[in-house]
């Protein structure tokens, strides 16, 4: 049986003659940039995450550099992150002229308060957490430090899209909330996107013009800026899956929950549920010592998976001259070494599941003996 770690063809089949329809609608409006189509996704996103403001960008990487661009956020400044993440949430930071430092993770991938604190300096301008595989980071514990130390909260939502925690959605916690719409996210475009939120009027109207070249009227620039919008057509297609998000998020639940369910007992560590927080599994990432041996195992079962991420960003030749060695990190370069992620789209069946959890049970059998 073939499990691979993702088909998005699959997820368009049922949605496929929607989609086209609205983009007939477009085709015959011509209504391509900054159109109703965007207006709807962005007021239905907002009341998504219970926020003021939506704005669609071109990316999730442009919405974390837009968003610290608002904040006034530069040369001379810090801002502190994870470093497991994918390297936007750190290259974002440089790309806005400032300097990304990187503060340790806790067990569940999230960034730790604690080692937030540590990092503070005088420069610091800003936290930028991360809700790594779908999970909120702690993010009580990360505005009480923001508030004390009065710094700016940047959250990097690009894989969390739905996550609650405390029944308060991600994104509407910090200053702003960064979200990507990649293929590859649960709410995907067909192509690229990202989205701002934000509860700020200061920012959102910033930011309206920031996302449009510094614009102020179609002929009247006020600053310089990038262009970075939201094509209509891909929020005509984000309005139909936005419709089908949760029941895609539940599907991931509950294949999250069998594969705990299965995988007990197993010389891995296994994603807990939590009680104060609703994730979404982005990705459903195991850790075992056995890491590489069994990826190859897998992959002779014509199972796929993944490594989110093999080489944590402050090991990164574009990171080096900020100075991190390895061992700075104890806990991210640990988890770097131990991690696996294994197939968790709605679409898997409930056969391929069952194959992919023998498959590992297998596995450990035969390690056993």
């Amino acid at each position: 049986m073939k499990v691979p770690y993702i088909n998005l063809s699959l997820q368009h089949q049922a949605i496929k003659n929607e989609i086209l329809a609205e983009i007939t609608k477009l085709l015959d409006n011509g209504q391509f940039i900054i159109g109703d189509a965007l207006a709807l996704f962005e007021k239905s996103f907002s009341l998504l995450c219970g926020v003021k403001y939506t704005l669609g960008v071109a990316n999730g990487t442009d919405a974390l550099c837009l968003s610290l661009k608002a904040l006034g956020i530069g040369p001379g400044d810090e801002v502190i992150t994870a470093p497991n993440s994918f390297l936007a949430s750190a290259s974002s930071i440089a790309l806005a002229g400032a300097t990304p430092v990187f503060a340790d993770v806790r067990d569940d991938f999230t960034i730790n308060p604690d080692e937030i604190v540590k990092a503070i300096t005088k420069k610091t301008k800003a936290i930028l957490p991360v809700h790594l595989t779908g999970r909120p980071a702690e993010m009580n514990a990360i505005m009480d430090i923001a508030k004390m130390y009065s710094l700016f909260v940047v959250e990097d939502c690009a894989q969390a899209v739905g996550a609650t925690y405390y029944n308060k959605s991600v994104g509407s916690f910090g200053d702003t909330g960064c979200f990507s719409l990649h293929p590859l996210k649960n709410l995907s475009a067909c192509g690229d996107g990202g989205l701002i939120t934000t509860n700020s009027d200061t920012i959102y109207n910033y930011l309206k013009k920031a996302r449009n070249h510094g614009l102020k009227s179609r002929d009247e620039c006020e600053f310089w800026s990038l262009n970075s919008r939201l094509d209509n057509i891909q929020a005509a297609i984000l309005n139909v899956k936005l419709k089908k998000l949760f029941e895609w998020i539940e599907r991931r639940r509950h294949i999250a929950s069998v594969y705990r369910e299965k995988l007990q007992g197993l010389d891995m560590i296994i994603p807990q549920e939590s009680t104060n927080m609703n994730a979404v599994y982005h990705t459903f990432i195991i850790q075992t010592k056995h890491r590489d041996q069994l990826k190859d195992y897998l992959l002779q079962k014509e199972i796929d998976t993944k490594i989110h991420y093999p080489i944590p960003i402050h090991l990164q030749e574009s990171a080096s001259y900020l100075g991190y060695k390895k061992g700075d990190f104890p806990v991210a370069e640990k988890q770097a070494e131990t991690i696996l992620s294994l197939p968790v789209f709605p679409e898997l069946t409930d056969e391929q599941i069952n194959y992919v959890c023998s498959s590992i049970i297998n596995f450990f059998n035969k390690e056993k003996k």
